[in-house]
C-alpha cells in the first residue's frame, strides 16, 4: 500500500515535558513525544489515499491538516517515540482499509411464518379476554 520508511522520514517529532506528578525529575526531562504529520504535503500517499485519510482523521486534525499524536506512557523518550510511531502506523493502516460492501440478505420464510404465528397467538390470547357476545 505505502512505503513505511519514506513515511517515517516525513514525520516530525517534538519532545515535551510530561504533565502530572513526578517530583523533581519531571521538571528536568522532556520524555513526552509529540508526532506531527502533514497529510496534504505527504509524498507517500496518492490523492485518493489522502482524501480517505483526511476524511477518517477529520476529528484528529488541526486547522492546517496536521495530524498530532502524543505519547507519555513511559519515562523513556525513546520508548515513547517507538509507541507513538507504532500507534501512528496502526491508525494509518486502519484508515486505508476500505470496508466491504454489505449485501442485504432476504428474510427466510420460516422466520416470517414464526413471527406471524406468534402474532396470531397473542391476538387470540387477547381476544379470549373479552366477555362472550350473547345475542
Amino acid at each position: 500500500m505505502f512505503n513505511e520508511e519514506t513515511l517515517l522520514q516525513e514525520l516530525t517529532f517534538k519532545a515535551i515535558r510530561s504533565s502530572g506528578s513526578g517530583g523533581q525529575h519531571v521538571n528536568k526531562v522532556a520524555s513526552k513525544v509529540e508526532l506531527c504529520f502533514n497529510i496534504k504535503d505527504s509524498l507517500v500517499f496518492s490523492d485518493e489515499q489522502k482524501t480517505l485519510l483526511l476524511e477518517k482523521f477529520q476529528n484528529r486534525l488541526s486547522k492546517e491538516g496536521v495530524l498530532l499524536l502524543q505519547c507519555d506512557e513511559s519515562r523513556s523518550q525513546h520508548k515513547n517515540k517507538e509507541l507513538v510511531i507504532k500507534r501512528f502506523l496502526e491508525l494509518v493502516n486502519a484508515a486505508l482499509v476500505k470496508p466491504k460492501k454489505r449485501i442485504p440478505t432476504k428474510t427466510p420464510k420460516t422466520v416470517i411464518k414464526k413471527r406471524l404465528k406468534s402474532k396470531r397467538h397473542l391476538s387470540d390470547k387477547k381476544a379470549n379476554r373479552k366477555p362472550p357476545e350473547l345475542s
